[in-house]
């Protein structure tokens, strides 16, 4: 008969097991997965958001722009009533020795604050960062929660519209640049929506709800908005109505003009001067060349509450024939993404900041990027178009064995020439290996040495698209790779 000792023994080697058995399971139950409204990245996606972004830095810079970055959190405070109704969507974290801290909304609100801080009156800058907002993410469409944006503003007092048309003009280079189909830019102007407001009888008090419900009109149809200004609002129905005359209208100058006759507005100083800076808008929009793709669209409100001014949005225009085909195949994910860029003039947020109110004009536009990547992605997808990953221009090759010694020094060389440059990590690798990794990379050029051609002092460049080899003399191999692949770099 077993002793007590040898039970409870057994016991505790049962109670073991099962807490073994206990940590198994539970090793096999965690979930490897992204967080929700984030996403992972491959190399190919990476490429094209490289692409994406080299293209708008380029334009930023092509316009004189200076670069800055500010912490991924501020205080909370500084975030706090600059949102209006998308308030809600900062995320808050712990509080961290005393500080509460929010994670960024946006990068115009910590622009405006790094401006306050460091007494600046002047600046032209972009600023590409990620931001966070505690969404309901819509993955598919480009919407997270962790996001990269792209500004550019423009910081100072300037005479008026000479900066607000180069935000636009900046908009209207970069889509046609990244060629993402058509598009339109719709501007408005807060103030010429506040005198509007006004006028139809919309009390003070109710200015922003009765915007942010406008603003709405992009994808609810107008009595569905009038409803929700009526109904949920407490709205007078005959305010909506008149309200509604004004919001269902855009256009170019023309429109302007026909305004500042409108025997309403033209008696409110807010929407005149609103719609007297409109009409010198689209008169140095005219000079740029590019009002065949901007209209004036007194029904973009732009939720933010703190714009002034000048307000736009660009959209990306979708042939109605093509929705509706992709519609009748129940196609989960289409190219009609909605706006890319949107900004505008918010003379009053460096003065919230400063501590004896001084004011910096300023005016912006920010890049959609996270949506240009996801049609960007989509397209490439579609037309099965090969992307490169690396920027590898030749990769050191060996005809035979025991040559490795000879594809360091000759890979040293280029690297320190500049040249970017790759070799197998194999002390011996087969002349076709070699070969065949130069074209499932797209590596252009290889460089071969073999017994021969280091007895020549000559390096066999072949080219990988044509198969065409040439023998170069050592000293000659650098420049032949940058001629041969200056194009492509």
């Amino acid at each position: 008969m077993a002793s007590v000792s040898e039970s409870i023994d057994d016991v505790a080697k049962l109670v073991e097991r099962k807490a073994n058995i206990k940590s198994d399971e539970g090793k096999h139950k965690f979930v490897l997965k992204t967080p929700k409204g984030t996403r992972d990245y491959n190399p190919k996606q990476m490429a094209i958001r490289e692409r994406v972004f080299n293209t708008i830095i380029n334009c930023f810079k092509r316009h004189g722009a200076e670069t800055i970055d500010t912490p991924v959190f501020e205080l909370k405070e500084t975030l706090t009533g600059k949102y209006g109704e998308d308030s809600k969507l900062i995320y808050d974290l712990k509080d961290q020795g005393g500080e509460l801290l929010s994670l960024r909304y946006d990068l115009t609100v910590p622009f405006a604050r790094y401006l306050a801080m460091n007494k600046i009156t002047n600046i032209k800058r972009y600023h590409i960062a990620k931001v966070y907002r505690r969404d309901n993410p819509a993955m598919t469409r480009g919407r997270y929660r962790e996001f990269y944006q792209c500004d550019f503003d423009i910081a100072g007092q300037y005479d008026a519209m000479i900066p607000d048309a180069e935000c636009l003009k900046i908009v209207h280079e970069i889509l046609s640049e990244l060629q993402l189909g058509d598009f339109l830019i719709k501007v408005n102007d807060r103030r010429i929506l506040d005198g509007m407001f006004a006028v139809c009888g919309v009390p003070d008090n109710k200015f922003r709800t009765i915007c942010s419900s406008v603003d709405k009109l992009d994808k609810t149809p107008w009595q569905d908005v009038k409803n929700e200004m009526v109904g949920e609002k407490g709205l007078p129905p005959d305010v909506a109505d008149r309200i509604g005359e004004y919001v269902q209208m855009n256009g170019g100058l023309e429109m302007i003009e026909q305004l500042l006759q409108d025997p309403l507005l033209s008696q409110n100083k807010l929407s005149l001067d609103g719609l007297n800076d409109m009409k010198t808008l689209f008169e140095y929009l005219t000079l740029y060349g590019v009002t065949s793709q901007i209209s004036f669209d007194l029904s973009l409100a732009r939720g933010l509450d703190y714009y002034t001014g000048v307000i736009y949005e660009a959209v990306l225009l979708q042939d109605q024939k093509e929705v509706q085909a992709q519609q009748n195949d129940h196609c989960e994910e289409t190219l009609s993404v909605g706006s890319v860029a949107g900004g505008g003039r918010y003379d009053g947020l460096v003065g919230m900041f400063d501590p004896k109110g001084r004011k910096v004009p300023c005016v912006g536009v920010s890049i959609g990027i996270e949506r240009i990547f996801s049609i960007m992605e989509q397209k490439a997808e579609a037309s099965d178009e090969k992307i490169r990953t690396t920027e590898t221009q030749v990769l050191v090759a060996a005809a035979q064995k025991k040559l490795l010694e000879e594809r360091l020094k000759l890979i040293s060389e280029l690297w320190n020439a500049d040249i970017k440059a790759e070799m197998l990590y194999k002390k011996n690798p087969k002349l076709l290996n070699q070969l065949q990794y130069c074209e499932e990379t797209g590596i252009p050029l290889v460089a071969i040495i073999g017994e021969q051609e280091l007895k020549d002092g000559v390096v066999k460049l072949r080219v990988v698209a044509t198969r065409e080899e040439v023998n170069i003399s050592r000293q000659d191999l650098v420049e032949e790779i940058r001629r041969r692949t200056h194009s492509a770099c």
